[in-house]
């Protein structure tokens, strides 16, 4: 039973650590240099797996964990949120415009404090944006020019990119905060260090003998080796081995990893734990190429309407694992891999990157554009070994050419007249994004592109994304081994095939016949051999 239980509990832990990965890549932050934090009765008792699987070597456990919530309501301050939009350009006149609104919002939200207006803190902010997007930073209402510093610098944290584009000032919040009386927790006095109340038995990947605490009785720079428990009445830490908690003055627990975390020995034999594991695992590194280009795209069309899907395959450009993105692009994208495969074998190298949206090879249409990074080995580029994976991206171009703007003209009759092709392109070679030479062709096709500066933007947040990928990859291979990640890639798509048969069990022959506006009649026929259960 043991076992059963750990087994959900492995399943858990990657789970909740590629939570937080998705949301810290959607805000540029790299989990290793942070502490994790831990709050609620359970977050002590898996806080060191957790902070294994996102490479985190400290955790935070802070007093009363276990009611941290209800703690920091109790103790936060009263604060009236008022905001406002104003829609103004950034120069002189509209942040004098914005200053005005800015100190109405303020007397609103001071009122609203009532009897604490004697000691309120008020911030102001503007939203600001580049004219024609959406997307909004706040930043300290300013001038005009410290406004556009921080915009800038915020910008580019977040999204790795600038636009040669006008600033508007979109709205205008204000955010008064009465301070609550100062509150004093109490500190840990005792100076004795506190002997374990116990010994139990923790599985840990296999059975310990783990040392029990209490942790009110714990001294001030008492040091607690793992494998331990430290109890409290309201949560449980749990210290696993290779990890050591120190109880400091201010009543925290700092626990650190001291030794170093060894590779996770797995077999390559299918084991339903591990499948749903590697199930998992594989989809996050889609979802966080996913994240990663959202963040850095320039286009409305991709980083706002999310018309874009990322995708994992195999070496021979099988699907292994997609995100939940668009359908219509993940059923063909393998195509477009293979294709790139085929007409590249011998000649990739590391760094390399290709560009696809020919609908003859797995395209679908034209302003939909797959691009494709090979996963080596090796970086080395004089001795890169074999292909490992590919990472793809594709995302849909708000203009790509063609005879009408947005690249979907309605009298198309030749491939041309949706705009620029991309037939096997080279978009980096080496790592270097070849700018100049897919300006050109953006700039020089029959039906050119309008807009080649935000499809170039756009390419390298593909790139970008893509990179994340290989990087996660990367990171599989290193913690597992390149054997097991391979012989659960196989049993991924194996699981994959059987799941879609057991469906073809169920279903049976059909067909259907589809009239055109011209009369044309398009008839579709659909027969299912339940027993051998393939599907033509």
């Amino acid at each position: 039973p043991e076992g059963v239980a750990e087994g959900f509990r492995q399943i858990a832990v990657p789970n909740m650590a590629n939570a937080v990965k998705k949301i810290s890549v959607q805000k540029g932050h790299d989990v290793t240099r942070y502490a994790l934090t831990t709050f609620g009765g359970a977050g002590g008792q898996h806080a060191c797996a957790v902070a294994d699987a996102l490479g985190i070597r400290t955790v935070l456990v802070p007093p009363m964990a276990g009611v941290l919530s209800a703690l920091g309501i109790g103790l936060a301050d009263l604060t009236a949120i008022r905001q406002r939009s104003v829609e103004v350009a950034v120069t002189g006149e509209g942040v004098a415009r914005a200053a005005e609104v800015a100190e109405e919002l303020a007397e609103k939200a001071i009122a609203e404090l009532g009897k604490h207006q004697g000691d309120v803190d008020v911030t102001r902010r503007a939203h600001l944006r580049y004219d024609g997007t959406d997307t909004t930073v706040a930043v300290q209402l300013g001038s005009a020019d410290g406004m556009t510093a921080e915009f800038e610098r915020l910008h580019k944290a977040q999204f790795s990119f600038l636009m040669d584009r006008p600033l508007i000032i979109e709205a205008v919040s204000v955010e008064a905060t009465a301070r609550s009386a100062e509150a004093t927790l109490p500190t840990v006095q005792r100076t004795e260090p506190a002997a374990p109340i116990g010994t139990v038995r923790l599985y840990a990947d296999g059975w310990h003998d783990a040392r029990l605490y209490q942790r009110e009785s714990l001294a001030v720079d008492q040091v607690v080796e793992g494998p331990a428990i430290i109890t409290e009445a309201n949560s449980t830490t749990v210290v696993d081995p290779g990890w050591r908690a120190r109880c400091i003055e201010q009543g925290h627990l700092v626990v650190e990893r001291v030794r170093t975390q060894e590779s996770a020995e797995v077999g390559t034999e299918a084991d339903p734990v591990l499948l749903e594991i590697f199930n998992n695992l594989f989809m996050s590194i889609a979802e966080q190429m996913g994240v990663a280009l959202e963040s850095t795209a320039q286009s409305v069309n991709i980083k706002e309407r999310l018309d874009f899907s990322c995708a994992l395959f195999d070496p021979d450009g099988h699907l292994i694992a997609n995100a939940p993105h668009i359908p219509v692009h993940l059923g063909s994208m393998g195509t477009s891999v293979q294709e790139v495969i085929r007409r590249r074998a011998g000649d990739m190298r590391p760094g390399d990157v290709y560009a696809v949206n020919d609908p003859y090879h797995g395209g679908t249409h034209l302003p939909d554009v797959t691009v494709i990074t090979p996963v080596f080995a090796s970086d080395d580029p004089h001795d890169p070994g074999e292909i490992l994976f590919y990472v793809a991206s594709r995302g849909h171009h708000a203009e790509i050419g063609g005879l009408t703007p947005g690249s979907m003209p309605a009298s198309s009759t030749h491939i041309d007249h949706e705009g620029v092709l991309f037939d096997n392109w080279l978009l980096a070679r080496d790592g270097r994004f070849r700018e100049e030479e897919t300006r050109k062709l953006l700039t020089s096709a029959r039906y050119p592109s309008r807009d080649p500066d935000t499809n170039l933007a756009d390419l390298r947040a593909q790139i970008a994304a893509n990179a994340k990928g290989v990087a996660e990859v990367r990171a599989m291979i290193d913690h597992f081994g390149l054997d097991v990640v391979q012989a659960y890639m196989r049993h991924v798509q194996d699981n994959a095939e059987e799941a879609v048969r057991r469906v073809i069990d169920r279903l049976h022959d059909g067909e259907n016949r589809n009239e055109m506006d011209s009369g044309a009649v398009i008839p579709a026929r659909f027969p299912c051999d339940r027993a051998n259960r393939p599907a033509e």
